[in-house]
C-alpha cells in the first residue's frame, strides 16, 4: 500500500498514513501525549481510532481548562500573588494554550486518518 500524503501540521513522529507501520507510529505518538497509566487499558491498544478520540476529548479539556484559568487569573491571584508573578503565570497560560492548540490540530489530523480520510493537497 502506497503512503498517503500529509496534511500541514502532521506530527512528525507519525509516519504518513499507508506507509508500512504506520498506524503503530499514531499509537506510540497518541499514548505519549496521556498519563502513562492509560497504557493499561488494553482496548485502546487495540483500536487506535477510540485512543485518538480520547486523547482529542482530553486535550480540548485542557486547552479549556487553560482558556478558562487564563481568563479569571488576575482578579483569583490578585490577593496573593505580586502583579509580576501574575503576569508571569498568564505567560506560561498563553504557551500552554498555544502548544494545546498544536496538538489538537495534530491529534484531529490523525484521528481522520484512523478513520480512513485522506489528504490531497491542492494543487
Amino acid at each position: 500500500m502506497n503512503s498517503s500524503p500529509v496534511p500541514p501540521g502532521w506530527p512528525e513522529r507519525v509516519q504518513p498514513p499507508g506507509s508500512p507501520g504506520w498506524e503503530e507510529s499514531a499509537r506510540r505518538w497518541l499514548y505519549d501525549q496521556v498519563p502513562g497509566e492509560w497504557r493499561r487499558y488494553h482496548v485502546l491498544y487495540k483500536h487506535p481510532l477510540m485512543l485518538a478520540r480520547d486523547v482529542r476529548y482530553l486535550t480540548d479539556g485542557a486547552l479549556q481548562v487553560a482558556r478558562s484559568a487564563y481568563s479569571r487569573a488576575r482578579v483569583e491571584l490578585a490577593d496573593h500573588f505580586e502583579p509580576h508573578a501574575i503576569e508571569e503565570r498568564l505567560r506560561a497560560y498563553a504557551e500552554e494554550g498555544a502548544r494545546l492548540n498544536v496538538l489538537s490540530r495534530q491529534v484531529q489530523l490523525v484521528e481522520d486518518a484512523l478513520s480512513g480520510v485522506r489528504w490531497v493537497p491542492k494543487l
